[in-house]
């Protein structure tokens, strides 16, 4: 760090010292100076103890307690020249004391704090001007403690559980606090090191991603599980109607099942709107196998108890014959395919369907396939 001189357009090197060579002490000293000042710690902060004891059952007490500006409790832990190995251990120890303290048990500490040390002002009212809340919606400690650390230098051990705990969702920041001197001035110089200020915004951008990440996994586990139980349940269902459709094929996590049938395969699928059974053809670029089958697209129709769709899927590979569940059917579900009370209704309609459309389409899929 250096000093600026304007008037001989120069600069001074400032010596870096540590907090005992200038003695320093860690509580009447660094302690007061965040006390007093903790907007050196990037942030508004309301500090609302110091050496607090207040815990059952232990005589542990934390260095600094404070407030931030959603009402969160803020556990502050300031150490000199070196942090120790164990001071993380007692912040989280803190951090779990804290956690149960309500809104009216923060304001008597609070109050505590103001009748000794600033001539007992008025917390409730202190804590609304903070918030720029009011009375009805003062409601402190709600999401987990924060932790911060301030000290010169970090132990290895120390920086590296607080960056696995930042990976796990605790937040925790340090600060190093590093004196200078030049002669009989004395100077101090708080800078956070982790997260870095300039990486914060992306560590939790990174974090959110992964959170949504994981939350569309869990999603997609649960969908492929329900997929894979239903079309069991389908199997299960045929075969007690002695239809074999499905006894030679595997259940999968897909919105389909089905059976092939030469170059075409009757499928049960299950579509983004409505529920069919189809004869499809996947490998149809020239259209000749619908085409073929569209010969007998009457003999089909008037066959069938129901309007059968006929998709030539222009410019794709595939097409394909299809008859959807009919509107009043699906309008009678009971919630939708996520909802298990609904597969009753669906399963029936399957089986009753794919037994007819089966019975019809297929004589004329076996005859296109023989000529």
């Amino acid at each position: 760090m250096y000093k600026i001189n304007k008037s001989s357009n120069n600069v001074v090197k400032l010596e870096q010292k540590l907090f005992k060579e200038l003695q320093i002490r860690e509580r009447e000293h660094l302690q007061e100076w965040i006390a007093k000042n903790p907007e050196m710690l990037g942030e508004e902060l309301l500090i609302i103890q110091k050496e607090f004891d207040g815990f059952n059952d232990t005589n542990e007490r934390l260095d600094l307690l404070a407030i931030d500006k959603d009402g969160g409790l803020v556990i502050i832990e300031n150490k000199l020249d070196d942090t120790g190995k164990n001071v993380v251990w007692q912040a989280l120890k803190y951090a779990s004391y804290c956690s149960t303290l309500t809104t009216s048990q923060i304001l008597k500490i609070y109050q505590e704090y103001l009748d000794k040390w600033q001539h007992g002002d008025n917390a409730k009212q202190n804590l609304l001007d903070f918030l720029e809340r009011t009375e009805e919606e003062l409601l402190l400690n709600r999401n987990d403690q924060r932790i911060i650390f301030v000290a010169n230098n970090y132990r290895k051990e120390v920086t590296s559980t607080v960056l696995w705990l930042l990976n796990h969702d605790i937040q925790v920041q340090c600060f190093r606090a590093t004196p200078y001197s030049m002669g009989e001035d004395m100077f101090l110089q708080v800078e956070q090191i982790i997260p870095l200020p300039e990486t914060k915004e992306f560590m939790i951008d990174a974090k959110e991603k992964e959170k949504e990440e994981q939350e569309k996994s869990k999603t997609v586990e649960q969908s492929e599980l329900q997929l894979l139980k239903f079309w069991n349940i389908l199997k299960a269902k045929l075969s007690e109607h002695k239809l074999d459709y499905l006894d030679r094929v595997g259940s999968k996590p897909h919105y389909s099942i089905g059976f092939w049938k030469g170059r075409g395969k009757f499928a049960f699928c299950i579509g983004r709107f409505t529920y069919r059974v189809e004869l499809y053809f996947s490998d149809d670029s020239d259209k000749a196998l619908i085409d073929a089958m569209a010969q007998y697209k009457d003999e089909i129709q008037n066959e069938y108890n129901g309007l059968i769709e006929w998709e030539r899927l222009e410019n794709k590979k595939a097409s394909r014959i299809k008859f959807e569940m009919p509107t009043e059917t699906l309008a009678s579900l009971q919630g939708r395919f996520s909802e298990e009370q609904s597969w009753e209704k669906i399963l029936d309609w399957y089986s009753t369907s794919m037994r007819e459309f089966y019975k019809v389409v297929y004589p004329y899929w076996e005859k296109v396939q023989r000529d």
